[in-house]
């Protein structure tokens, strides 16, 4: 259902960002670049805010940093030089590194607050990076890995709109978002291994 909404939402955004993608080639911004700033505003944002458990305005700053992670796949096209293997290894390794720092920022906040989600908040960030590196794995072997139940942006959206409405007072929510978010990234982890067993037998 995620994955209809983004490919139906696709045009429309892409529309909308692509005269902001032209203005930002002429000022001399790369998508290397963008990509950079964006990780950068990311952890900056996920750290000053969700460690500190200021989790309503945290996801308002987030959603809208996150959002940034569309320009610069639009700039690569836009570019004379086109998209780069380079430039993609990098926006992938710089997602990882955002996650896990936005899942990080909360299990801090969980610590200093006593709270005892901090294994459900461990069991997200290993079984989020294990998704990609099952991905990367695969697709290093010549196989295709990709599909699941929670995908990045499944996984974001769950997260955020979990710790956005926990900070507007919503009671139990942040731990239901959480072990959804612990269940669905580790049933991804399975589904792909299954992928990968499947193509291989």
């Amino acid at each position: 259902m995620v994955s209809m909404l983004q490919a139906s939402l696709r045009a429309p955004v892409t529309r909308i960002i692509t005269p902001l993608c032209r203005g930002l080639l002429r000022l001399g911004l790369t998508a290397n670049a963008m990509t950079v700033i964006g990780s950068l505003a990311t952890i900056i944002s996920a750290i000053y805010f969700f460690a500190r458990g200021e989790l309503f305005v945290g996801t308002i700053v987030l959603t809208v940093v996150v959002l940034t992670d569309l320009l610069d796949g639009t700039l690569a096209r836009m570019s004379e030089a086109g998209p780069s293997k380079w430039g993609a290894l990098l926006d992938s390794t710089l997602d990882r590194v955002g996650d896990s720092v936005i899942i990080g920022s909360l299990m801090y906040w969980f610590y200093q607050s006593h709270d005892r989600l901090i294994p459900v908040a461990l069991i997200s960030l290993v079984a989020s990076g294990l998704v990609s590196y099952v991905k990367a794995r695969a697709e290093s072997l010549q196989l295709e890995c990709s599909g699941g139940f929670a995908e990045r942006t499944e996984r974001l959206v769950i997260l955020l709109v979990a710790a956005g409405l926990s900070g507007l007072g919503t009671p139990y929510v942040l731990a239901i978002g959480m072990w959804l978010l612990a269940i669905a990234s580790t049933l991804t982890v399975l589904q792909r291994l299954m992928i990968v067993y499947r193509a291989t037998q």
